[in-house]
């Protein structure tokens, strides 16, 4: 998930963009800053904390018109970091846009902002960031999941089932829940081995941690603590079996 850094001068322009950035359930964390000396105190803080910090700065919505420097100022003054943040640009103005690609901006965003580009653009950015992102060692017995600013390692056996959610997955265990970015499908390949069986095409469980079986009126659920999940008439036949199974096992 993305933490985000807003930039503009005029405040009630940034105000919506952070209003608009804090629904899409993407982004992690949005803060915004006035003005590009502010921004530019805040991504150096955040870099030399390094990357896990709670403070990180994954990509910057900046603005291109400002007071003092611009938003190309600041693109270039970053260019010249190791590891800067990306970069989207949202601006009234389309006569900045070859600069701004030259600046190997993400993408470049027209005000007034609509809910749908803006959310397009996120996407563009998630995508990015998932390329940039090592790739995660599914067939380990423990997976990386951030919570507030920190990587932590959930033991694939506490995990008791995973809940589709698009590109994401939200994985559930007794006493937490965590979003990673990695389809279901994905999951389901590698973690069979771990004792898991797709049950509907929205949720992947850990057959070990089915508490009960349900049959009412031709449908078909399992409980697992207190969440009760839909078994797809698909999925039906090869869940009964493995229970079964199991229980004679």
């Amino acid at each position: 998930m993305l933490r985000v850094l807003a930039v503009d001068d005029e405040e009630p322009a940034l105000a919506e963009l952070l209003y608009l950035l804090r629904a899409d359930p993407r982004v992690r964390a949005a803060e915004g800053a006035t003005d590009a000396n502010e921004a530019l105190r805040r991504i150096g803080r955040a870099l030399d904390a390094g990357g896990d910090d709670a403070g990180a700065i994954d990509v910057l919505f900046l603005d291109i018109q400002m007071a003092g420097l611009t938003g190309l100022d600041v693109a270039r003054l970053l260019a010249g970091f190791a590891k800067p943040p990306m970069i989207v640009f949202v601006t009234a103005h389309e006569d900045f846009a070859v600069q701004a690609f030259d600046l190997k901006a993400v993408d470049y965003v027209l005000k007034p902002v609509r809910r749908e580009r803006l959310a397009e653009a996120v996407r563009r950015v998630a995508e990015q960031a998932a390329v940039a992102r090592p790739a995660v060692d599914l067939s380990a017995d423990r997976i990386p999941v951030e919570l507030g600013g920190v990587t932590r390692l959930v033991a694939v056996a506490d995990i008791t089932y995973a809940e589709a959610q698009g590109d994401y997955a939200r994985l559930h265990t007794a006493e937490a829940s965590h979003l990673v970015r990695i389809p279901l499908t994905t999951l389901e390949e590698r973690w069979q081995p771990h004792g898991f069986v797709r049950i509907h095409r929205s949720h992947l469980v850990a057959l070990h941690r089915i508490d009960e079986l349900r049959l009412d009126g031709g449908g078909m659920s399992v409980r697992i603590g207190d969440a009760e999940l839909a078994v797809s008439r698909r999925h039906a036949s090869r869940v009964r079996e493995l229970l079964m199974r199991r229980a004679g096992g």
